[in-house]
């Protein structure tokens, strides 16, 4: 993924610009469906502005832990400001790529993580497999997982393709990624769904370690 398409300026217009009304469908499926606790810690990779974060944080109280890992630092400079004084001490923001295990070590901070989530992220990687592998080294045994990525609308939304190719090629992901099919032959207890002519498509497991 480039850093550079995730500069300042892209940071400061993601929100506006990112098809949220389209793409919304898949955290609020996924992270539900995590069956986050009080107390647990998890960790959202490729975190960007921190749409995730506030609904993280409400699953796992004020004794949890939220920790957002991205590789552009004006995203995370954007997550940031999402940050209130309720926040302390329950949420940290990491700058790394999800493929370097230094990055994932310090996200960790010596303790395994109780759940993961890869919102729209995984097809930024350039190769899904080795980013799954790196973050399954943080995850404690039993830990779920969330992968919300994009596909090509099939169907009768396929007249969308075009779009949401556009908006992919637009983003840095590969909309032929199909990351979750990299992650769900390690989990078990998979539940799946898909939105939007199949563009937005949701799976949820458990690691087994």
């Amino acid at each position: 993924m480039s850093v550079g398409r995730y500069g300042p300026l892209t940071a400061r217009a993601y929100d506006l610009l990112s098809g949220e009304p389209v793409y919304v469908v898949g955290r609020r499926l996924a992270i539900p469906a995590l069956g986050l606790r009080p107390g647990e810690r998890v960790l959202d990779v490729g975190c960007g502005t921190g749409l995730n974060l506030s609904a993280l944080m409400h699953d796992v109280g004020p004794t949890g832990l939220v920790v957002g890992l991205d590789r552009s630092a004006a995203m995370l400079g954007r997550a940031g400001r999402r940050r209130t004084r309720s926040h302390d001490g329950r949420l940290r923001l990491v700058e790394g790529d999800m493929t370097d295990p230094r990055a994932l070590v310090e996200a960790a901070a010596g303790r395994a993580f109780d759940a993961v989530l890869f919102t729209y992220s995984l097809s930024l990687a350039p190769d899904p497999g080795p980013a799954w592998r790196a973050v399954r080294d943080v995850l404690r045994s039993g830990a779920r997982v969330g992968v919300v990525d994009m596909a090509r609308p099939t169907g009768n939304a396929a007249w969308a393709s075009p779009l949401a190719q556009a908006a992919c090629w637009l983003g840095g992901a590969d909309i032929d990624a199909h990351p979750w099919t990299v992650v769900e032959p390690d989990l078990s207890g998979t539940r799946s769904w898909s939105r939007w002519g199949g563009h937005v498509r949701v799976c949820v497991g458990t690691w087994g370690g």
